[in-house]
């Protein structure tokens, strides 16, 4: 039995009202919020935070590591390779990106359950994560939201099988987004629907319905990608699935759509809820389509984390629309008359890799002190060269003191540095986001997170940093 054996979720903390972007452009709003990846996120954050998620109920180390994303932020680099760096995977495993789709994700779980049906691999971590831009009055600024899911695939204690999959091709153009365009751009919307959409969904799932001899009423929960609420209710009614039973809604109202974890935030959202012997029906759309039937097994119960969902979805801080301006760098704006920072040496990213990208310290094997960056001389008893590795990245926290920095040239003022002491010890200096300024406080629970620090030398530099612990 191959299947998903663990599941993570991530959503950013910011969103954006609908009706707030409607006041800006004067346009009708299309109601409710959507998420907005921080000024310190992309894809590869959030990637982080959700494999991270999903470990904790999962395999601690995996044979190979998936990322899907139409929105990398490099072009000619691994995302992947830094994604295993950062959640301290072995480096004696396989990485890949899959990348250009909307269907990368599901792509990637097709390979990932060959591969652990062939034997080539034991466990496959799937990171899809996307973070789309329309451009400014259109639609799709309104629609799209941003997130991440990491689903683990393996043969051991599985909690929802996969049975069976269908998968067709297309060359139909609906969206895309050229080299160096940060803009997702559309065709016409009816000829998309009815030439693309409807014909290509259509005939994924009925491709797999008739291969397996299988009848809509069968499946407890059905799972359609859409562009929109009333476009994946058509297609509902037209396959003879009941929208209000079986069909999981999309999460426009409060994350929008998510690109390629679109699909994947709505798997989540059903497994939390679902019941050993459930049947799942999967659709996923994009130069083509591919079709899943999972099987919900009985080890689902020791898995189900209904309310930790709830907490990232509920946990929420507000922006306005010039903020994520600001943010995505649309708008040209001064920065502060300071000296330039100093670019990272790539040397120096190469030799304390383990420590910057996976939080590595040590701990003295004289005293026991935890000490970050690692030295050779303990700061207590002044041992030398007696260190075992200590991992930081999973440790919590306090907020020690803190203070505002109004002067930084980043996006975001003031900025927040902490001295944040660790509960089983160590100590660390770094910045804190994911938190309104008003809201700090000494004492503060906090956790860490893999975001993007000041870019500088053309090459995005990624570290650590706190944030209120969920």
């Amino acid at each position: 039995m191959v299947g998903i054996t663990s599941f993570g979720f991530y959503i950013p903390v910011y969103r954006l009202k609908r009706d707030e972007i409607s006041r800006v452009w004067k346009t009708k709003s299309l109601g409710g919020e959507r998420t907005v990846a921080g000024y310190d996120e992309d894809s590869l954050t959030m990637a982080v935070s959700a494999i991270l998620d999903c470990m904790k109920d999962g395999q601690k180390q995996a044979d190979s590591l998936f990322f899907a994303s139409t929105t990398s932020p490099f072009k000619e680099k691994q995302t992947a390779a830094i994604i295993a760096a950062a959640v301290d995977l072995n480096e004696k495993i396989q990485t890949a990106d899959f990348t250009d789709s909307l269907r990368s994700g599901t792509i990637a779980l097709n390979l990932a359950v060959d591969a652990v049906k062939s034997g080539s691999c034991r466990s496959v971590i799937i990171a899809i994560s996307d973070s789309r831009m329309g451009v400014g009055k259109s639609q799709f600024e309104q629609l799209f939201g941003d997130g991440a899911v990491a689903l683990e695939i393996g043969s051991s204690d599985v909690i929802a099988s996969i049975e069976a999959s269908f998968t067709i091709h297309s060359e139909f153009i609906d969206t895309w987004r050229l080299e160096g365009d940060p803009f997702v751009q559309a065709w016409e919307e009816r000829f998309i629907l009815n030439e693309g959409y409807f014909k290509i969904m259509e005939s994924v799932i009925s491709g797999i319905l008739e291969k397996y001899n299988l009848t809509p009423k069968v499946f407890t929960k059905v799972i359609l990608f859409g562009p929109d609420w009333r476009t994946q209710t058509n297609l509902a009614k037209r396959l003879g699935f009941d929208i209000h039973t079986q069909v999981q809604d999309l999460p426009f109202q409060y994350i929008g759509n998510a690109g390629v974890a679109t699909v994947p935030i709505m798997l989540v959202n059903a497994l939390t809820t679902a019941h050993p012997g459930d049947k799942i029906l999967i659709a996923n759309y994009g130069d083509g389509a591919d079709a899943f039937i999972l099987h919900v097994t009985e080890n689902i119960e020791r898995i189900q984390r209904k309310e930790k969902m709830k907490e990232w979805v509920m946990r929420k801080i507000y922006i306005d629309y010039e903020q994520y301006l600001n943010w995505r760098g649309l708008v040209p704006v001064e920065e502060m008359r300071r000296p330039e920072p100093r670019a990272p040496s790539v040397p120096c990213l190469w030799r304390d890799r383990k420590s910057i990208f996976a939080l590595y310290g040590n701990r003295c094997n004289l005293c026991g002190t935890v000490q970050y960056p690692p030295q050779r001389i303990c700061v207590k008893c002044q041992g030398k060269d007696s260190f075992e590795d200590y991992k930081l990245s999973d440790k919590k926290g306090k907020i020690f003191t803190y203070s505002f920095d109004s002067l930084t040239s980043g996006p975001e003022i003031p900025t927040i540095f902490g001295v944040i002491d660790f509960e089983e010890g160590g100590r660390l200096m770094c910045e804190i986001t994911d938190c309104e300024p008003s809201q700090i406080r000494i004492g503060m629970p906090v956790e860490m997170c893999f975001r993007k620090v000041t870019r500088k030398g053309n090459f995005p530099n990624y570290f650590w940093k706190a944030r209120p612990l969920s």
